[in-house]
């Protein structure tokens, strides 16, 4: 990992929505945009839920070579942060491991899921594109933009429920401090190296770590260190 890698990932952890770019089989190879909703699994590879019929999940299986910009809405798109994550898509063999995760940052696409036609595809990084603003351009190889989290990936579900089960105190008091949001309920839908997600009152909210954990006992430690910032 490398600054800048940290950097554009923390970015686009931060967002569930991008445009894939697959090259057309239909149109010989031009490239072809399609609006994607994704998370990024523990390591930092974008994870989109597909149909077999959909026209991009045909293009992928013709051809893996793909691209996933990440950008968020501003009333100026160019002086707004942004992420291209280039790479090779591949169908993964199940949908069990990924799936609670997938739908508690996406539970509408519950149906979709439940349909035998829907499968998860995984973006592989060859490169990644970082624009961080005016004069902030790099390109960032995988080796500076994934992490190794397989520990924190296992201890997830445990996390979560305990947070929830355990310290609903906390996760207002989180929002109050590092969002001044008020909130009666938060929910931790999801935790990575990079920081976490909680559900408030219908929107999510995210909350970075300030170095990377890789294993629970690293994100005990940051999640108790942000209370201990909270009491101050």
């Amino acid at each position: 990992m490398s600054e800048q890698g940290n950097e554009a990932r923390r970015f686009a952890r931060a967002q569930h929505s991008g445009v894939l770019s697959t090259l057309s089989r239909r149109l010989d190879g031009y490239p072809f945009g399609s609006v994607s909703p994704f998370i990024l699994d523990h390591d930092g590879r974008p994870v989109i839920l597909i149909s077999e019929i959909a026209e991009h999940t045909r293009n992928i299986d013709a051809d893996p070579r793909v691209s996933l910009i990440v950008q968020p809405y501003s009333a100026d798109m160019q002086t707004t942060g942004r992420v291209t994550v280039i790479g090779h898509a591949g169908r993964l063999p199940a949908k069990d491991q990924l799936g609670p995760r997938y739908l508690r940052y996406f539970p509408q696409a519950a149906d979709y899921f439940a349909m035998h036609d829907f499968h998860f595809y995984r973006i592989e990084p060859i490169k990644v594109r970082w624009i961080g603003g005016f004069g902030r351009i790099f390109w960032v190889d995988p080796a500076a933009w994934l992490c190794a989290a397989d520990l924190l990936a296992e201890a997830e579900a445990d996390i979560l429920a305990h947070m929830n089960a355990d310290h609903a105190d906390s996760l207002r008091a989180y929002c109050r401090h590092v969002h001044q949001v008020e909130t009666d309920t938060a929910t931790m839908i999801g935790i990575d190296p990079d920081g976490f997600d909680l559900r408030v009152d219908g929107r999510m909210l995210r909350f970075d770590f300030a170095t990377p954990v890789l294993d629970a006992a690293a994100a005990r430690a940051a999640l108790v260190e942000l209370s201990r910032q909270c009491r101050a």
